[in-house]
């Protein structure tokens, strides 16, 4: 019986899969590696109902995004609401040449996907593929050998459950500057700020990117909640949180009294060259 039971749910967990729309979506074409996204669609195919990529590509063009890699948890709705898929995949694959500190000069091929809910607009998951060969048609073929990999791990992520949080409505949204709630308001402020760290990968492929992130302060100072807003991948939302949550909070007050309140924070990463840093 218990053997059955598992059998039976294995059946409706890849039934689920099956039926779920996913897009794939390469929004910089021009540059990618060939043959490389019609791979990776061909793979997932086996395991889920993907999107016409004319429909798909048609759909998205229409939506306004600064940049698909660094996209708002809105955006990301938007974008997943107007393509009609309950999820997303967004590749990028290049070739560039890589200076080696001692000998020669190297190509490498890499590949970024990036898994997103069309429901919450969050990013689910997010996986650089990278090879390296002494010329860049072997790195090319080195990196279509690593498809597979790279499929089942997107497999897995839309595969997964995936729970929003409920906002709690005690905390208050910081009310706009010339509201009458805005008198005599102090807002949520760490007693000493730090700065995230600029991630080694994130330097490794010279990421230029802003993540936001949502932060339930209540009334004793304590971080109730933390939520990604926009985010970049590349360990920078991980950086975030870890650097919000351990700075100590100053709550919010109205006339001196604590208020649990909900504030939403930005950071700005940019790769600085050597010769430019202070």
């Amino acid at each position: 019986m218990r053997s059955f039971c598992i059998l039976l749910t294995l059946a409706l967990l890849n039934l689920v899969a099956t039926a779920q729309r996913v897009a794939i979506l390469q929004p910089d074409s021009a540059s990618a590696v060939d043959r490389f996204a019609g791979e990776v669609r061909s793979r997932l195919s086996n395991d889920f109902k993907l999107l016409d990529d004319s429909l798909v590509e048609s759909a998205y063009r229409s939506v306004p995004a600064d940049d698909p890699f660094n996209l708002s948890t809105a955006e990301a709705r938007r974008i997943g609401s107007v393509i009609g898929a309950e999820n997303f995949v967004l590749l990028r694959s290049r070739v560039q040449r890589r200076a080696a500190l001692a000998g020669s000069a190297y190509f490498e091929a890499y590949a970024i996907s990036y898994v997103v809910s069309s429901r919450t607009g969050s990013l689910l998951d997010w996986h650089v593929e990278s090879v390296e060969a002494p010329d860049e048609d072997e790195a090319r073929k080195r990196l279509i050998e690593r498809v597979p990999i790279l499929s089942d791990r997107i497999g897995k992520a839309l595969k997964a459950n995936h729970f929003s949080i409920v906002r709690d409505p005690k905390f208050l949204e910081v009310p706009a500057e010339n509201s009458p709630l805005a008198k005599d308001l102090r807002t949520p402020v760490p007693y000493r700020r730090l700065r995230p760290e600029y991630t080694g990968l994130a330097s490794s492929y010279g990421v230029k990117a802003t993540v936001d992130i949502e932060v339930d302060v209540d009334a004793d100072g304590t971080i109730a909640r933390t939520s990604i807003e926009r985010w970049a991948g590349f360990g920078l939302e991980d950086s975030v949180e870890k650097t919000v949550r351990s700075m100590n909070w100053r709550p919010a007050e109205r006339e001196g009294r604590p208020l649990p309140m909900r504030i939403l924070l930005r950071y700005n990463f940019t790769k600085i060259e050597k010769d430019e840093a202070p």
